[in-house]
């Protein structure tokens, strides 16, 4: 039986694809984040529902496979995309204890994507993504890929820069680019992307440094190649203009 790992997108119903949507339909069981169910309640209503809190990570992916494997189609749902900081990879870690299931990843728009939209521009050549999350990564190793990245010169997308528990890690990131970084760098900061509250700023990278921020926030520091074209963070993608 079928195992849909599902990237819904930033929230709201507009950024599904049109096969995130058929996979709903098409399956019985819909698993995830309660958050993220009640989201697209409207797509689910009628089907089976079941989540579990934060941390409850595997567990809800065993949850899918058990369902899976005992007949039912079953959707697990992450936001954004299911293969960037979502549930594929646990997925397919469990997946040998469940030989008769077929899981099918459905991509969807990751954070990334939907802050820059919004911003303008900003990751149109070279760029990273770096999770500022420690709870499953040691700090001492993402400072060390913040400084390797910050040194290469290109832009970096911030994923969860803070938390009630976890203060100050945005303040701790922008001291490690500055180090390799002017402090008139452009940088764009956004909360809740493509859904209800959705708030986008540009600022330096000096002023970044003593922002607040939260895990519904996602943050751009420009690039050497980064900056404003009519208010808006762009980063030049080195075509020639005659």
């Amino acid at each position: 039986m079928k195992l849909y790992v599902i990237g819904l997108g930033p929230g709201d119903e507009k950024y599904l694809t049109a096969e995130a949507r058929y996979a709903l339909e098409a399956c019985q069981v819909v698993v995830g984040y309660q958050r993220y169910l009640d989201l697209i309640q409207d797509l689910i209503k009628g089907k089976e529902q079941f989540s579990t809190p934060m941390g409850g990570e595997l567990k809800r992916c065993r949850m899918a496979l058990d369902f899976a494997a005992g007949g039912k189609p079953t959707a697990l749902v992450c936001s954004g995309d299911a293969g960037v900081y979502g549930l594929a990879g646990p997925v397919y870690e469990l997946a040998p204890e469940y030989a008769g299931v077929e899981i099918l990843v459905i991509p969807g728009i990751t954070a990334a994507l939907a802050a820059a939209a919004l911003l303008g521009a900003p990751l149109t050549n070279d760029f990273a993504v770096i999770s500022l999350s420690d709870l499953l990564t040691p700090w001492e190793v993402i400072a060390a890929r913040l400084s390797a990245a910050a040194a290469a010169g290109f832009p970096l997308c911030l994923y969860n820069p803070g938390s009630t528990k976890r203060k100050g890690h945005l303040e701790k990131a922008c001291d490690i680019i500055l180090g390799c970084r002017s402090t008139e760098t452009v940088c764009g900061i956004v909360s809740c992307a493509g859904r209800e509250g959705e708030q986008s700023r540009i600022m330096s990278l000096g002023e970044l440094r003593n922002q607040k921020a939260d895990m519904v926030t996602t943050v751009i520091v420009g690039g050497a190649e980064t900056g404003l074209i009519g208010g808006k963070m762009v980063t030049l993608r080195g075509y020639r203009r005659d």
